[in-house]
């Protein structure tokens, strides 16, 4: 890992920061900083050097990870923008980018480099590690987020790709946006049958399954937060209710048909 990716501060230490510390390099320092005092531990332990520090010494690394809610990234960038040091890489880890970008971008001193970086994936599906994985990387200012995305694929074996935050808010407003709301009407229904699951029904619990733990500012931030998801979901609910209707006036229809006698076997 070269230097300036050798000390990492990590500013929020939730499910997202556990998994960054859980994957790091041995060879690498992490900083780890979170306003709560009672952020969750390691389990199971880092395999890097991983110290909880104050938000003062987390900014001052060479590559800054932001792994807090998105709302919260323009107070972070405020908070930690005198103790940034020229040429640092400050990335933030959200499930939207056109929002956290506009923030660092508006919040960060000029001589810091910024890149949003979106990880499709959570502690669930990298619990079996990260390789094949995809995370995509919106470069910003500077040409570190490059080298970052190079070291991630190289080590890691992550798929990388690239995009402007508003091309990756535009799809993620429908594979996450309709992902997230059909997971979280299905959680709400009452029964859960598993004697007689189909393998669709299967698959639809496991797609559930992987998304409803989530942190509710996840959530928040892909049913709210991403510009383009609004339209999405009028798409979604509109659709619905058609269906719903085209199903009521089916069933209806079929009430208003006189049953007809059945032919003799014989």
């Amino acid at each position: 890992m070269p230097a300036d990716f050798q000390q990492i501060g990590l500013i929020g230490f939730g499910a997202f920061g556990r998994l960054i510390a859980r994957h790091a390099p041995a060879g690498v320092r992490l900083l780890a900083y979170d306003a709560a005092s009672d952020a969750g531990e390691l389990s199971p332990p880092a395999s890097c050097r991983l110290s909880r520090v104050s938000l003062a010494e987390a900014a001052s690394c060479p590559l800054v990870v932001l792994a807090a809610p998105v709302t919260a990234t323009a107070a972070i960038c405020r908070q930690i923008a005198p103790w940034l040091r020229p040429g640092t890489l400050v990335v933030d880890v959200g499930s939207v980018k056109v929002q956290p970008v506009a923030d660092m971008i508006a919040n960060l001193p000029a001589d810091v480099e910024i890149a949003g970086l979106h990880p499709l994936f959570g502690p669930q599906s990298a619990a079996d590690g990260l390789a094949g994985l995809r995370l995509v990387v919106c470069p910003t200012r500077g040409r570190k987020a490059f080298r970052l995305a190079a070291l991630l694929k190289a080590g890691f074996g992550l798929e990388t790709q690239f995009a402007t935050p508003e091309d990756h808010d535009r799809e993620m407003a429908m594979v996450q946006g309709v992902t997230h709301m059909v997971a979280r009407l299905v959680a709400s229904l009452d029964e859960r049958p598993t004697r007689m699951a189909t393998r669709s029904y299967a698959l639809l619990m496991q797609a559930v399954d992987m998304v409803r733990r989530d942190n509710p500012a996840v959530f928040d931030a892909i049913a709210l937060r991403n510009p383009f998801v609004a339209g999405v979901q009028e798409q979604f609910f509109e659709a619905a209710g058609a269906l719903r209707r085209d199903l009521a006036a089916r069933r209806a229809a079929m009430t208003d048909v006189e049953p007809q006698p059945c032919a003799a076997a014989f």
